[in-house]
């Protein structure tokens, strides 16, 4: 795919989010599927027109959305925002493509943490892409990590995926470096609070950045991890994430997988 196409798959997927500030549906209309369109947020229906149709709610209650960060895997775009939306939340979307039009979303939203441990915002830092042609290799890197050191494969190769203790951390609770992590790690011990990654369902990736989805137990409730990672020189040089818990049964608005 040409660098045009990806912008204008970019552009598209932005202009559906902004609809949700200026209640103008043309946006949508436009760009999203009329018949097929799968919503993978639990909380919400299936189907454009319930897209549309909360259009005015979401404008009367005065939400704003302001993209910070985009990323193009093929058919998928990437967008890392915050939404004012009863509150700032940061919320990283995925939007699937069909012959120019949006055709499947999924979500994770966690609220704004203003106050961190590592004094980064859990959305501030780099946004340009770098080291295209290295895509695929970080991709396979990252989803290595993941699995040998979130999901507990071979946690002994922890150090090998960092550059000594250089780690730039946006989670709204852990500080800057493998040290930082290690303290949250054994403070959620303490607490006796369960953190478990168990699957890793996707991966995207463009450049130096790369985004997986994974599943897994926070504090005994089902919960979807989503990590944002900046390689840097073959290590993991920068870390955002957005954690959501996964809606129960009873609650859930579609029939469709959380994944």
């Amino acid at each position: 795919m040409t660098s045009k196409n990806q912008n204008e798959l970019v552009h598209k997927a932005i202009a559906v989010l902004e609809s949700f500030e200026s209640g103008n549906p043309e946006a949508i209309t436009a760009f999203v599927h009329p018949n097929q369109y799968i919503q993978h947020n639990q909380g919400l229906s299936d189907g454009r027109e319930a897209m549309l149709g909360a259009l005015d709610h979401l404008k009367e209650i005065g939400t704003k959305v302001s993209n910070k960060r985009a990323l193009v895997d093929g058919d998928y775009v990437v967008l890392h925002s915050i939404y004012e939306f009863f509150g700032p939340k940061i919320i990283i979307d995925i939007f699937r493509f069909e012959d120019g039009l949006i055709v499947e979303h999924w979500d994770n939203m966690q609220e704004m943490v203003e106050k961190t441990p590592s004094n980064h915002t859990m959305i501030d830092g780099p946004v340009t892409i770098k080291d295209i042609d290295k895509t695929d290799a970080n991709k396979e890197f990252v989803k290595s990590y993941v699995e040998n050191i979130l999901l507990g494969k071979n946690p002994g190769l922890l150090a090998a995926y960092f550059d000594g203790d250089n780690y730039i951390q946006h989670s709204p609770h852990i500080a800057d470096g493998l040290s930082g992590l290690h303290a949250a790690l054994q403070a959620l011990k303490k607490k006796n609070i369960e953190f478990e990654y168990t699957h890793v369902h996707q991966v995207f990736g463009q450049g130096d950045f790369v985004l997986t989805v994974s599943e897994g137990l926070f504090d005994g409730q089902p919960t979807a991890f989503y990590d944002m990672f900046r390689v840097e020189n073959g290590k993991i040089a920068e870390h955002w994430d957005v954690i959501e818990a996964i809606l129960p049964a009873e609650k859930r608005k579609n029939l469709n997988s959380r994944f």
